[in-house]
């Protein structure tokens, strides 16, 4: 069994990774649907919050049903961080997840995010003062180093394990990498065969499918996975996975129904939550991942990106089951 902290997880928990204008409340209802047995927040700037920024407080919404949640914070300043970590304890989370990871130019020119890795000493005494400040488990998401001479994170996890985080998440490529080239995971074994770690090790990046998520578990022996691309569109990526390790059968994948229904279910709790005119506009960004490898599919995304309003777009989903048969989805 899998703990964070009092946090009980299943044999092999799969998480769903923090991404940016991605991993909004509607995104999480249907990958929590879709199997995901931990998630976590879009990652939420600390100076946002603690300007209270409307933007940033609206991204530590969290929903009963998403329960086991967490709420990932970015940040470089250490001050400001630990106070991010007090509001963000107070809308009760199951954890508070730091960000070490993130490469993108706007986040690490900051000194937050990935540009940690470039000042350890930093990372460990800022993940120690935020420990201190929050009766709930924090745990981390970082990368394997800034570059390739830089590789540091098997000291990283020790040292942060030392000084209580209860899990880490690591994704296997440097800053320098950003999300180009096949993740590496020959380290995040070297943690977790690593006799001094005794928390859980989750790996992160280029798990897509079923059979690579197996593959994963098996080679490098990690407590879980947590998966970010792979499951935009693809929601039913975590369940998917759970029966080919039960099976080992891949299922089949969802008819264009299944894909109506969950879109439309993606739309009204987008909604709901942000209102129609943006529930709407926002939505536009997911319908060609859902239909994605439906042949001829061009004319009707237009169609669904320039629709106004809730009934119209409502009616060319019903459009799209009527004119695509589940065998023209090439899954």
């Amino acid at each position: 069994m899998v703990k964070i902290g009092n946090i009980q997880l299943g044999d092999f928990p799969l998480l769903l990774a923090p991404m940016e204008d991605v991993s909004d409340p509607p995104f999480r209802a249907v990958c929590k649907e879709g199997g995901a047995d931990l998630m976590y927040t879009e990652f939420i700037s600390s100076e946002g919050l603690i300007r209270d920024a409307a933007k940033s407080r609206q991204k530590l919404d969290i929903f009963e049903y998403e329960r086991p949640i967490g709420i990932q914070l970015f940040g470089g300043d250490i001050g400001n961080m630990v106070q991010s970590a007090e509001i963000a304890t107070e809308v009760n989370p199951d954890l508070i997840d730091i960000n070490y990871g993130c490469p993108v130019k706007a986040v690490a020119c900051r000194g937050a995010g990935a540009a940690l890795l470039q000042d350890i000493p930093k990372m460990v005494k800022m993940t120690e003062e935020i420990v201190k400040c929050t009766h709930l488990p924090v745990t981390v998401k970082t990368r394997l180093g800034w570059d390739d001479n830089t590789k540091n994170v098997v000291e990283v996890a020790e040292r942060l394990q030392d000084i209580g985080i209860k899990a880490l998440t690591i994704h296997g490529r440097t800053r320098v990498q950003m999300y180009k080239g096949p993740a590496d995971w020959s380290l995040i074994a070297k943690i977790k065969e690593n006799p001094r770690m005794n928390i859980p090790v989750f790996g992160n990046g280029d798990v897509d499918s079923p059979a690579k998520a197996l593959e994963y578990k098996n080679r490098y022996g990690v407590d879980g996975i947590m998966i970010g691309r792979g499951a935009i569109g693809n929601p039913w990526i975590f369940n998917e996975i759970k029966q080919y390790f039960r099976t080992g059968e891949k299922v089949l994948p969802p008819d264009m129904s299944e894909r109506v229904r969950v879109a439309r279910s993606h739309l009204d709790f987008s909604i709901r939550w942000k209102g129609d005119k943006l529930g709407i506009f926002e939505m536009r960004r997911h319908y060609s991942n859902y239909f994605r490898g439906t042949p001829d599919f061009k004319p009707f995304r237009s169609r669904l990106v320039e629709a106004p309003d809730y009934s119209e777009v409502c009616g060319i989903l019903d459009e799209v089951i009527d004119t695509f048969s589940p065998e023209y989805v090439n899954a």
